[in-house]
Protein backbone atom coordinates (compact mmCIF):
# COMPACT_ATOMS: atom_id res chain seq x y z
CA UNK A 1 0.00 0.00 0.00
CA UNK A 2 1.49 3.43 -0.57
CA UNK A 3 0.95 5.77 2.14
CA UNK A 4 1.38 8.95 0.30
CA UNK A 5 -2.25 11.27 0.60
CA UNK A 6 -3.98 8.38 2.59
CA UNK A 7 -6.81 8.77 5.35
CA UNK A 8 -5.58 7.12 8.48
CA UNK A 9 -6.98 6.18 11.90
CA UNK A 10 -4.31 5.74 14.46
CA UNK A 11 -5.78 4.90 17.95
CA UNK A 12 -3.13 4.28 20.93
CA UNK A 13 -1.25 7.15 19.20
CA UNK A 14 -0.23 9.10 22.49
CA UNK A 15 2.43 6.26 23.81
CA UNK A 16 5.40 4.19 22.46
CA UNK A 17 4.56 2.30 19.50
CA UNK A 18 1.00 4.51 18.37
CA UNK A 19 3.31 7.74 19.43
CA UNK A 20 6.58 5.98 17.23
CA UNK A 21 4.21 5.50 14.05
CA UNK A 22 2.79 9.15 14.41
CA UNK A 23 6.01 10.24 13.23
CA UNK A 24 6.76 8.04 11.11
CA UNK A 25 3.31 8.46 9.00
CA UNK A 26 3.82 11.99 8.69
CA UNK A 27 6.86 11.60 6.56
CA UNK A 28 4.48 10.40 3.44
CA UNK A 29 2.22 13.33 3.58
CA UNK A 30 -0.86 11.61 4.70
CA UNK A 31 -3.57 12.96 6.59
CA UNK A 32 -4.05 11.70 10.25
CA UNK A 33 -6.69 10.98 12.93
CA UNK A 34 -4.38 10.59 16.28
CA UNK A 35 -6.78 9.04 18.81
CA UNK A 36 -5.82 8.54 22.72
CA UNK A 37 -7.83 8.86 25.78
CA UNK A 38 -5.50 11.40 26.99
CA UNK A 39 -4.41 13.44 23.92
CA UNK A 40 -2.89 16.10 25.57
CA UNK A 41 0.14 13.22 25.92
CA UNK A 42 0.87 13.42 21.95
CA UNK A 43 3.20 16.38 21.91
CA UNK A 44 3.59 16.47 18.35
CA UNK A 45 2.26 19.56 16.53
CA UNK A 46 1.40 19.53 12.25
CA UNK A 47 -1.34 20.39 10.40
CA UNK A 48 -1.93 16.62 8.84
CA UNK A 49 -2.71 15.57 12.55
CA UNK A 50 -5.93 15.66 13.78
CA UNK A 51 -6.07 14.57 17.81
CA UNK A 52 -9.43 12.99 18.91
CA UNK A 53 -9.94 11.93 22.06
CA UNK A 54 -11.81 8.57 22.61
CA UNK A 55 -12.10 5.55 24.56
CA UNK A 56 -12.06 3.48 22.43
CA UNK A 57 -13.35 0.40 24.76
CA UNK A 58 -16.98 1.33 24.23
CA UNK A 59 -19.52 0.86 21.04
CA UNK A 60 -20.69 3.89 20.69
CA UNK A 61 -17.46 6.24 20.72
CA UNK A 62 -15.82 3.95 17.94
CA UNK A 63 -18.97 4.80 16.05
CA UNK A 64 -18.58 8.11 16.70
CA UNK A 65 -14.72 7.87 15.61
CA UNK A 66 -15.39 6.56 11.95
CA UNK A 67 -18.25 9.31 11.66
CA UNK A 68 -15.62 12.09 12.63
CA UNK A 69 -13.52 11.11 10.34
CA UNK A 70 -15.27 10.85 7.75
CA UNK A 71 -16.93 13.97 8.07
CA UNK A 72 -12.69 15.27 8.38
CA UNK A 73 -11.22 13.36 5.94
CA UNK A 74 -14.25 11.61 3.58
CA UNK A 75 -12.97 8.32 2.85
CA UNK A 76 -11.30 5.85 5.75
CA UNK A 77 -7.90 4.58 3.87
CA UNK A 78 -6.33 2.98 6.54
CA UNK A 79 -7.14 2.19 10.55
CA UNK A 80 -4.47 0.94 12.53
CA UNK A 81 -5.81 -0.35 15.69
CA UNK A 82 -2.91 -0.33 17.67
CA UNK A 83 -4.56 0.84 21.57
CA UNK A 84 -4.19 -1.81 24.10
CA UNK A 85 -3.49 -2.12 27.68
CA UNK A 86 -1.95 -5.24 29.72
CA UNK A 87 -2.14 -7.06 33.22
CA UNK A 88 0.71 -8.26 34.31
CA UNK A 89 -0.55 -10.55 37.32
CA UNK A 90 -1.41 -13.91 39.35
CA UNK A 91 -5.27 -14.74 39.10
CA UNK A 92 -6.31 -15.26 42.28
CA UNK A 93 -9.84 -14.86 42.28
CA UNK A 94 -12.37 -15.11 39.56
CA UNK A 95 -13.14 -11.06 38.40
CA UNK A 96 -15.53 -10.97 35.46
CA UNK A 97 -15.18 -6.98 35.51
CA UNK A 98 -11.12 -7.02 34.93
CA UNK A 99 -11.65 -9.79 32.18
CA UNK A 100 -14.44 -8.01 30.36
CA UNK A 101 -12.27 -4.85 30.44
CA UNK A 102 -9.31 -5.73 28.71
CA UNK A 103 -11.59 -7.55 26.52
CA UNK A 104 -13.40 -5.03 25.39
CA UNK A 105 -10.17 -2.69 24.67
CA UNK A 106 -7.98 -5.62 23.26
CA UNK A 107 -10.32 -7.30 21.40
CA UNK A 108 -13.86 -5.89 21.19
CA UNK A 109 -12.62 -2.69 19.82
CA UNK A 110 -10.30 -4.05 17.08
CA UNK A 111 -12.81 -6.64 15.63
CA UNK A 112 -15.72 -4.02 15.35
CA UNK A 113 -13.71 -1.47 13.80
CA UNK A 114 -12.30 -4.19 11.30
CA UNK A 115 -15.58 -5.08 10.30
CA UNK A 116 -16.89 -1.11 10.40
CA UNK A 117 -13.75 -0.40 8.26
CA UNK A 118 -15.48 -2.77 5.44
CA UNK A 119 -18.64 -1.67 6.31
CA UNK A 120 -17.99 1.66 5.20
CA UNK A 121 -15.31 0.95 2.65
CA UNK A 122 -17.76 -1.33 1.07
CA UNK A 123 -16.74 -0.92 -2.47
CA UNK A 124 -13.51 0.90 -2.15
CA UNK A 125 -10.08 -0.31 -1.81
CA UNK A 126 -8.40 -0.62 2.38
CA UNK A 127 -6.27 -1.36 4.62
CA UNK A 128 -6.97 -2.40 8.46
CA UNK A 129 -4.04 -3.44 10.60
CA UNK A 130 -4.08 -4.53 14.14
CA UNK A 131 -1.47 -4.37 16.67
CA UNK A 132 -1.47 -8.13 18.46
CA UNK A 133 1.73 -9.83 19.81
CA UNK A 134 4.08 -12.23 19.90
CA UNK A 135 2.16 -13.41 23.29
CA UNK A 136 -0.60 -14.64 19.61
CA UNK A 137 1.76 -17.62 19.82
CA UNK A 138 3.50 -17.60 22.96
CA UNK A 139 1.94 -16.82 26.30
CA UNK A 140 3.77 -16.21 29.25
CA UNK A 141 3.02 -16.60 33.42
CA UNK A 142 2.02 -13.48 34.44
CA UNK A 143 0.48 -12.43 31.34
CA UNK A 144 -2.28 -14.92 30.69
CA UNK A 145 -5.26 -12.82 30.26
CA UNK A 146 -3.07 -10.37 28.20
CA UNK A 147 -1.85 -13.12 25.79
CA UNK A 148 -5.65 -14.69 25.35
CA UNK A 149 -6.98 -11.04 23.85
CA UNK A 150 -4.02 -11.35 21.21
CA UNK A 151 -4.46 -15.32 20.50
CA UNK A 152 -8.00 -13.99 19.83
CA UNK A 153 -7.02 -11.53 17.41
CA UNK A 154 -4.85 -14.01 16.20
CA UNK A 155 -8.14 -16.52 15.37
CA UNK A 156 -10.38 -13.34 14.13
CA UNK A 157 -7.33 -12.56 12.15
CA UNK A 158 -7.04 -16.14 9.96
CA UNK A 159 -10.57 -16.26 9.28
CA UNK A 160 -11.90 -13.10 8.53
CA UNK A 161 -9.30 -12.50 5.72
CA UNK A 162 -10.89 -15.09 3.41
CA UNK A 163 -13.76 -13.27 3.77
CA UNK A 164 -12.69 -10.03 2.31
CA UNK A 165 -12.91 -8.88 -1.17
CA UNK A 166 -9.82 -8.01 -3.35
CA UNK A 167 -8.35 -4.99 -2.71
CA UNK A 168 -9.08 -5.33 1.21
CA UNK A 169 -7.09 -6.32 3.60
CA UNK A 170 -6.11 -7.04 7.06
CA UNK A 171 -2.85 -6.90 8.57
CA UNK A 172 -1.32 -8.52 12.30
CA UNK A 173 1.75 -6.94 13.69
CA UNK A 174 2.71 -9.16 16.48
CA UNK A 175 5.83 -6.97 18.26
CA UNK A 176 7.76 -8.81 21.25
CA UNK A 177 8.46 -6.54 24.48
CA UNK A 178 8.64 -2.68 23.56
CA UNK A 179 10.54 -0.90 25.37
CA UNK A 180 7.68 1.66 26.84
CA UNK A 181 6.07 2.58 29.84
CA UNK A 182 3.37 0.19 28.17
CA UNK A 183 4.15 -2.86 30.59
CA UNK A 184 5.05 -0.32 32.96
CA UNK A 185 1.62 0.21 33.73
CA UNK A 186 0.74 -3.22 34.27
CA UNK A 187 2.03 -3.64 37.55
CA UNK A 188 4.98 -1.94 39.69
CA UNK A 189 8.31 -3.70 39.41
CA UNK A 190 7.12 -5.70 36.52
CA UNK A 191 9.60 -7.68 34.42
CA UNK A 192 10.17 -7.42 31.11
CA UNK A 193 9.97 -10.57 29.04
CA UNK A 194 12.90 -11.58 26.51
CA UNK A 195 13.63 -10.83 23.73
CA UNK A 196 12.76 -6.67 23.94
CA UNK A 197 13.28 -4.17 21.08
CA UNK A 198 12.58 -0.31 21.07
CA UNK A 199 8.77 1.36 19.95
CA UNK A 200 11.04 3.20 17.14
CA UNK A 201 12.22 -0.38 15.46
CA UNK A 202 9.34 -1.48 15.85
CA UNK A 203 7.48 1.43 14.02
CA UNK A 204 10.17 1.10 10.98
CA UNK A 205 8.99 -2.75 10.53
CA UNK A 206 5.20 -1.59 10.56
CA UNK A 207 5.54 1.17 8.05
CA UNK A 208 7.50 -1.49 6.09
CA UNK A 209 4.91 -4.22 6.35
CA UNK A 210 2.19 -2.22 5.14
CA UNK A 211 3.97 -0.47 2.22
CA UNK A 212 4.65 -4.61 1.25
CA UNK A 213 1.14 -5.58 1.66
CA UNK A 214 1.95 -8.42 4.44
CA UNK A 215 -0.38 -10.48 6.21
CA UNK A 216 1.93 -10.47 9.29
CA UNK A 217 3.96 -8.16 10.66
CA UNK A 218 6.95 -9.60 12.86
CA UNK A 219 9.47 -6.84 13.60
CA UNK A 220 11.58 -9.57 15.48
CA UNK A 221 13.19 -11.51 13.47
CA UNK A 222 14.82 -13.39 16.35
CA UNK A 223 11.19 -14.17 17.81
CA UNK A 224 10.19 -15.11 13.95
CA UNK A 225 13.24 -17.73 13.59
CA UNK A 226 12.14 -19.11 17.12
CA UNK A 227 8.16 -19.38 16.21
CA UNK A 228 9.39 -21.25 13.36
CA UNK A 229 11.88 -23.62 14.72
CA UNK A 230 9.61 -24.43 17.38
CA UNK A 231 7.41 -26.45 14.74
CA UNK A 232 10.24 -28.40 14.44
CA UNK A 233 12.06 -28.29 18.17
CA UNK A 234 8.91 -28.04 20.21
CA UNK A 235 11.20 -27.50 23.26
CA UNK A 236 11.58 -23.91 22.25
CA UNK A 237 8.91 -22.41 23.28
CA UNK A 238 8.68 -24.63 26.66
CA UNK A 239 12.16 -22.77 27.38
CA UNK A 240 11.60 -19.69 27.33
CA UNK A 241 8.21 -19.87 28.80
CA UNK A 242 10.52 -21.88 31.84
CA UNK A 243 12.77 -18.57 31.90
CA UNK A 244 9.92 -16.14 32.12
CA UNK A 245 8.14 -18.65 34.88
CA UNK A 246 11.35 -18.00 37.12
CA UNK A 247 11.00 -14.11 36.87
CA UNK A 248 7.38 -14.51 37.23
CA UNK A 249 7.82 -16.70 40.73
CA UNK A 250 10.66 -14.07 41.37
CA UNK A 251 8.05 -11.18 41.39
CA UNK A 252 5.18 -12.59 43.25
CA UNK A 253 8.19 -13.03 45.93
CA UNK A 254 8.69 -9.60 45.89
CA UNK A 255 5.24 -8.27 45.25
Amino acid sequence: MRLKNKNIILTGASSGIGLALLEKLLEYDCHIIAVARTIEQIDIQHDRIIKYTCDISNRENVDRLFKFAQEKLGAIDLFIANAGFAYYEQIATPDWQRIENIYQTNVFSAIYSATKMKEVNSKRNYRMVITASAMSFLAVPGYSLYASTKAALHGFACGYRSELKKGQKLQMIYPISTKTNFFDQAAEETPVSWPVQSSNTVAKAIIKGIKKDKNSIFPSTLFYFLNVLNGYLPFVHRLISAIENRKFQKWLGVS
